[in-house]
């Protein structure tokens, strides 16, 4: 946390409001769940999806230097020995002899005590555990039919680099993205959605030339990077821009940064951001025999591009907008003077699953009803909008907690001069508005 400062929310509040409302669910859950997988419910798929969609606008479709890509998920075995993932892709684990609990080893404080049952001297040594799931292509199952779930993303645009930049008719600086799924059987996953076994990365890869600009570059994207969490409303105190050390670093690596968020247990990793030289571009090149270079027609000259590399992860970004957009207020009733507690999720108007509620004051009225699911109907052409019934003061309550910027109420006056009730979601300010401006008034603020 900030100094002693205590989280304004807590895992178990998230996961509580996240199943409640059907943001994330434990998958297989009727069967005991599985460790390190997730789905999302029908709110937390759109979320999700939002916040991809918000990713690939910002890196491909408002740019014309970065083209897309959609790798498989299963490569040719040798595309991880080339990448170093066979040799090197593992973490160190240890297992306790008496409550048999395993744990990764760089995340205990200590080797001679076993942080689950307090035993002393009863963790084994740790042993090297590789992360890539594997899997067997083909009728039969042996060591030739052995492949693997990808661990990342990256991989696939680095062997097909060739043949983007050929039939794209891109030349460096350009770059190459994609979203995808990898899997990474981690030993020890945790934190709800933070690390999981099976998830959604976005990449980008972007390759310039050796022409001295190269950190240019990458002290550029480090820049875009930063304005787009600041511009979808990430609160600039919880995140910050953690620029590696040398010795951080890989060997190849000239920079890199990391993007964190502070969540309820402290500093988390959502991004990578990082100089990798030519160092994977040659290792295909190394292992694979084939020429892999970009040709200059220009020159007439061949070389290899530099890379820089933004690494997310989706699932992370969900969980951040999720965790950064939870509030609890207090709320005083202006006739009254009663108080009441209310949790509201104040989601970016363009990241929220829901964009818009309508409901009718009365749902026992059928000419309410009608021209609320009217304009409910109506509405979808500019805004993801949703149809509700019931206590009006709960619908609001419920809007809030899955974070609906505005909700629409059609009541007995709208029957008379066609005017509805507007209620904005963070200030609860609540306009009357002709139901003929409804489009040009929310697409005004959406």
């Amino acid at each position: 946390m900030i100094g002693n400062e205590k989280p304004r929310v807590t895992m178990d509040e998230i996961t509580a409001l996240a199943k409640r409302r059907g943001f994330i669910f434990q998958s297989s859950e009727i069967y005991g769940g599985l460790g390190g997988f997730f789905d999302y419910g029908p709110l937390g798929a759109i979320l999700k999806r939002n916040v991809k969609n918000a990713w690939w606008r910002e890196i491909v479709e408002l740019r014309d230097d970065v083209v897309a890509f959609d790798s498989s998920i299963v490569m040719h075995p040798s595309t991880w020995i080339a990448s170093g993932h066979v040799a090197n892709f593992s973490d160190t684990m240890v297992d306790c002899k008496n409550c048999k609990h395993r744990f990764r080893a760089d995340h205990l404080p200590s080797l001679a005590k076993c942080p689950d049952c307090g035993m002393k001297d009863t963790l084994t040594e740790p042993r090297a555990f590789n992360l890539m799931m594997q899997t067997s292509v083909g009728p039969m199952e042996d060591s030739a039919s052995r492949a693997y779930l990808r661990p990342e993303t990256a991989q696939g645009m680095f062997v097909n680099f060739k043949n983007i930049y050929q039939s794209a008719r891109k030349r460096p600086p350009f770059g190459i993205a994609q979203i995808g799924k990898s899997f990474r059987n981690e030993i020890t996953p945790g934190n709800f959605t933070f690390r999981m076994r099976e998830f959604e990365q976005a990449e980008l890869e972007y390759f310039v030339p050796n022409d001295g600009n190269d950190l240019a570059a990458y002290e550029e994207w480090v820049t875009a990077r930063k304005k787009w969490y600041s511009d979808y409303g990430v609160r600039e105190d919880r995140l910050r821009f953690y620029e590696l050390t040398e010795r951080e670093r890989p060997h190849y690596a000239k920079a890199g940064t990391d993007v964190e968020y502070l969540f309820p247990w402290g500093w988390g990793e959502l991004e990578s951001i990082a100089h990798r030289g030519t160092y994977d571009l040659d290792a295909h090149m190394a292992l694979s025999g084939k020429d892999l270079q970009y040709f200059d027609e220009a020159s007439k000259s061949k070389y290899t591009p530099i890379l820089i590399e933004s690494s997310a992860g989706m699932d992370r970004t969900t969980l951040t907008m999720l965790v950064d957009a939870y509030d609890q207020e207090t709320i005083k009733d202006a006739d009254s003077g009663k108080e009441t507690s209310r949790v509201v999720l104040r989601f970016h108007p363009k990241i929220a699953p829901v964009q818009v509620g309508v409901f009718p004051l009365a749902r026992n009225k059928p000419d309410l009803v009608e021209r609320a699911k009217g304009i409910e109907r109506d509405l979808r052409a500019v805004a993801r909008t949703q149809y509700d019934e019931g206590n009006v003061g709960q619908l609001y309550r419920r809007q809030d907690e899955i974070g609906t910027p505005f909700c629409i109420m059609i009541d007995f006056q709208s029957l008379d001069d066609g005017t509805v009730t507007v209620r904005e979601r963070d200030s609860m300010r609540q306009d009357r508005v002709e139901a003929a401006r409804l489009r040009a008034y929310l697409s005004e603020r959406l």
